[in-house]
Formats: C-alpha cells, sequence, structure tokens
C-alpha cells in the first residue's frame, strides 16, 4: 500500500502535465489553423486594397474589437470555478456559475452594442486624417462587426464552460471553422471589388455564426451543465463580481497597453497605420502562441490550488515560467534576424521596408512583457489578482502616457517605443513588488524564478545576438543559407540542452512518446 501511495503521489505531476499538455496541443492546432488565416489575408488584402483603404479596414476591426474588452473577465471566472467545483464533484455549482455567467455576459452584449453604436458615430472625431470619402463604409462596417462581436461576447460563457471541463477541443473546432469561413468570406469580398461595408458585413456574418456553433455545441455536448434563470442566487453573483472587480482593472489595462496602440496611430499618423498593423501581426502571433500554450493552465491551476502546497505551486510556476520563455524566444527570434526577409516575403518589400523597425521594437516589447505570464495566470487562478495589479496599473499608464507622448513627436515609432517602456515597467513591478505579496501562495523565491526561469532559456539569444551587425543593417539581408541553418541549430541545440533541465527533457519525452514508459 505504502509503494502504491507513492507511485500515485508520483504520477500527480505527470497526470497534471498530460492534461496540460493535451489542451495546450488542442490550442496550437486551434493557432496553427487561424494562424494560417492571419498570415494568408493581410498578404492577400495588402496587395489588392490601396493602403489607405487597408489602413481604414484595419481601424474597423480595432474599433469594434473594443467590444471584447467588455467580458470584465467573467469567461475567466466561469471556466475556473467550474474547474473548482468539478474537482469537488459539485454539479450544483458549475449550473449556479454558469448561469450567474450567462446573465452577466447578456448585459456585455447590451453594453457592447451601445459602444458599438457611439464609436461608428465618432469615427470622424477619432481619425481626423482619415479621407472623408471613407467614412460612411467605415461607420457601416463598425456597427455590423462591433454588434456581430456583441452577440459572440454573450456566447462566450459556453466557450468558458468547455475550458472549465478542460475539453479544449471543442472550442478549437469552432474557432478553426468559423476563422476560414471569414477569412474565405472577406476575401470573395475584395476579389469581386467589394467596398469596406460588403468586407464588414461578411465579417459580422461570420462572427454570428461563431455564436450560433457555440451554443449548439453546449446544448449537444455540455447541456448537463444548466443555465436557468432560477439557478442565480445573490450568493455567487457576489462571488462572481468579487472575483471580476480586480479582472476588469486588468482588462482596462490591457486595453491601454494592445487596445488602444493602432488607434493612436490612426489618430495622430493615419498614414502609418497600415505599417504599424503589419508589424503588429507577428507579434500578436508571437503573443497567441504564448496564450495557447498557458491558457490550460489557468483552470488546471485552479484545481490544483486546492489540492496543492504552496511549494508545489511555486514549482509549477517555475516550470511553467522556463516554457513559456522558451517558447517565446523560439517564435519571436526568427522576427529578429529574419524579419527582412519574412516581411518582404509576405507583404512584399514596400511594407517591409516601412515596418521592419517598428516590428522589432515590438518584438522585443512583447518578449519582456510576457516573461511573467505564467506568474499572472496563476495569481489568477488562486484569485488573488488583486495582489498583482499594481503591475498592470503601471504597464497600462506608462504605455498609455509614452505612446501618446512620443506619437506626437516622432509618430508610430513613438507607439512602439511607447509600448517597450511599458513592457519594462510592468515586469518589474511584479518582480519588484508583486511576488513579495503572493509568496503564501506560490512559494518561490523571485531570484530563483529570474535566474532559472527566465535567464537560463535565455541563453537561446546568444547566436542571435552574435549575427546583431548582419540584421540591423537596413535593408533586406541576401540570403546565406549555411549562416542561417548554423544560426538554427544553435539556437535549438541551446534550447534543448541549456534552456531545459534534464527532468524538463524527460518529461517532454514522456509527453511526445503519449505517457508510455
Amino acid at each position: 500500500m505504502a509503494t502504491l501511495s507513492i507511485e500515485a503521489r508520483q504520477s500527480k505531476p505527470r497526470t497534471f502535465a498530460r492534461t496540460v499538455a493535451k489542451n495546450s496541443a488542442a490550442n496550437v492546432i486551434r493557432l496553427a489553423a487561424t494562424s494560417l488565416v492571419s498570415i494568408l489575408l493581410p498578404a492577400y488584402l495588402t496587395h489588392r486594397l490601396p493602403v489607405k483603404t487597408y489602413a481604414a479596414w484595419v481601424l474597423i476591426l480595432q474599433l469594434s474589437a473594443y467590444v471584447g474588452y467588455l467580458d470584465f473577465g467573467v469567461q475567466t471566472a466561469v471556466s475556473k470555478y467550474i474547474a473548482e467545483y468539478e474537482a469537488k464533484q459539485d454539479p450544483a455549482g458549475c449550473n449556479r456559475c454558469a448561469s450567474v455567467g450567462c446573465v452577466i455576459m447578456l448585459i456585455a452584449c447590451g453594453l457592447g452594442i451601445l459602444l458599438t453604436l457611439i464609436l461608428a458615430w465618432r469615427v470622424p472625431s477619432i481619425f481626423r486624417t482619415m479621407p472623408h470619402a471613407l467614412y460612411p463604409d467605415v461607420r457601416f462596417s463598425v456597427v455590423f462587426v462591433g454588434v456581430s462581436l456583441s452577440v459572440s461576447l454573450a456566447s462566450s460563457v459556453f466557450v468558458a464552460i468547455f475550458v472549465g471541463l478542460q475539453r479544449y477541443q471543442v472550442p478549437m473546432v469552432i474557432t478553426i471553422v468559423s476563422r476560414l469561413l471569414s477569412g474565405a468570406a472577406i476575401c470573395v469580398a475584395v476579389a469581386f471589388h467589394s467596398s469596406l461595408a460588403v468586407m464588414g458585413m461578411a465579417a459580422g456574418c461570420m462572427n454570428i455564426l461563431t455564436a450560433l456553433l457555440q451554443f449548439m455545441a453546449w446544448r449537444k455536448m455540455a447541456y448537463h451543465i444548466r443555465i436557468q434563470a432560477h439557478l442565480i442566487d445573490v450568493a455567487m453573483l457576489q462571488k462572481m463580481f468579487k472575483y471580476c472587480a480586480v479582472l476588469s482593472v486588468w482588462s482596462v489595462c490591457m486595453l491601454l497597453v494592445s487596445g488602444l496602440d493602432i488607434t493612436i496611430v490612426g489618430h495622430y499618423s493615419f498614414s502609418e497605420t497600415a505599417y504599424y498593423s503589419i508589424a503588429t501581426s507577428p507579434t500578436t502571433f508571437v503573443l497567441a502562441v504564448t496564450s495557447a500554450l498557458m491558457g490550460p493552465l489557468l483552470p488546471a491551476a485552479s484545481a490544483l490550488s486546492v489540492q496543492r502546497s504552496s511549494t508545489q505551486m511555486g514549482s509549477i510556476l517555475l516550470r511553467s515560467t522556463r516554457y513559456a520563455t522558451l517558447s517565446m524566444l523560439l517564435t519571436s527570434l526568427p522576427l529578429v534576424v529574419a524579419g527582412p526577409l519574412i516581411l518582404r516575403a509576405w507583404v512584399g518589400p514596400v511594407y517591409a521596408t516601412r515596418s521592419i523597425q517598428l516590428l522589432r521594437i515590438l518584438v522585443v516589447a512583447n518578449i519582456i512583457r510576457n516573461l511573467c505570464a505564467p506568474y499572472a495566470t496563476m495569481v489568477v487562478a488562486m484569485s488573488k489578482q488583486r495582489l498583482a495589479t499594481a503591475s498592470a496599473v503601471t504597464e497600462g499608464t506608462v504605455n498609455l502616457v509614452s505612446s501618446i507622448w512620443l506619437a506626437q513627436h516622432i509618430g508610430a515609432l513613438g507607439v512602439a517605443l511607447g509600448t517597450l517602456v511599458g513592457a519594462a515597467a510592468g515586469v518589474a513591478m511584479h518582480f519588484g513588488v508583486s511576488m513579495r505579496y503572493t509568496q503564501a501562495n506560490l512559494a518561490l523565491p523571485r531570484m530563483e524564478l529570474f535566474v532559472r526561469g527566465v535567464m537560463r532559456p535565455a541563453v537561446i539569444a546568444i547566436p542571435s545576438a552574435l549575427l546583431f551587425r548582419r540584421w540591423c543593417q537596413p535593408g533586406v539581408p541576401s540570403i546565406d543559407v549555411q549562416l542561417y541553418a548554423g544560426w538554427a541549430v544553435s539556437t535549438l541545440l541551446l534550447a534543448w540542452f541549456i534552456g531545459l533541465n534534464k527532468e524538463d527533457r524527460a518529461l517532454l519525452s514522456h509527453l511526445v512518446n503519449g505517457g508510455r514508459k
């Protein structure tokens, strides 16, 4: 019995890792499919649309996306509590949580529609340097896309249910189907020389279809999690509001960090909007990779937090940080070293020349600000996000103020530099302040996290640093196959033998082999 008990305890980390790895794999598959659209669609649009028209389309999507910030953290809360209630085998708790979340999201849907109408009305005031001929189509598209995203906001509670149940395959399939159809619809509209209004209508219809698919999936595969009016109770409503209050602050900070940059560029320097948008797309892809890998950590950590000690949770944080840093660097370094070549092949020489400097600054900023992504995820999972709010507020405030001030002087480049300054300020606050107050929940020395979780995997950047004089030169460098091959091989070898430790390599080999001994 003692031997069995020891074996059972030893199997828990692998069971946890296998669950997270399975859901991360589902997220990565979803990401691969949606990234295909994200790569091909801008490449198609930049070659078929005038620069000013493409810039207007980017701003349409940016304004419409503000509806998503009305989530208030409810989707995160629903997935977290359902994961906990499932771990406790409390179906009644799951039902109350889902019902309360649905009501809040319906209210958010109404607010989203109101916000959309206000933004559409104020388009001429927000983008004064935009050609006046574009205003009617931009307004119509903002209304159509924004309203459809508001409806999708209401249906996001069904996605949260599957995430809480740690069944990532369902939202994966729905997202892939919807993104492929949406990209195809927009391409067809452009191919027939349709207006921005028609493009907005096509995107809006696909958003409505996605919402219907999410509802149908819940009805078919997760209907045991009931959503009914009589299941709403005051206690659960208060619990949800208390949890989401701080997340709402985080959401506002995220808006200041990454939601206003393109709008600021569009306001102060509309002519650079298209180029800035192209620079943000690869960094958004890197962020999506990190989110796909780290996303399953939240419900899994929520379930484990009721069973594990603070020391064990600290060990999970250390390993998650190491993996996240490695994944960010492996996906980001090619953009720094071979950025001009990638942009030229993707969107052509004009966009490549105007976007490369912005891209490199944003890539570095993205690496820095996501060094603490696993920490922030686990803090949220344990309902301790109020202890880490100072970092989010600092980054958001510094980012917004510096971006606006610099944009007035140097345009889009100033917005990119503002993002870099804000990222550094946010990470400094995490290590300097937030982590001091979460030691009781995540027992891990800050220096150990920094050295073993960040600096150790960061050694893979050494080959890229050695090529600095080559990749920092203006223009598109010549292609040296042997040089790039040597850079890639040396980077991967450093990642495997130094970035990962012996236990990491054994665990990854175990997961790759399907859990077989």
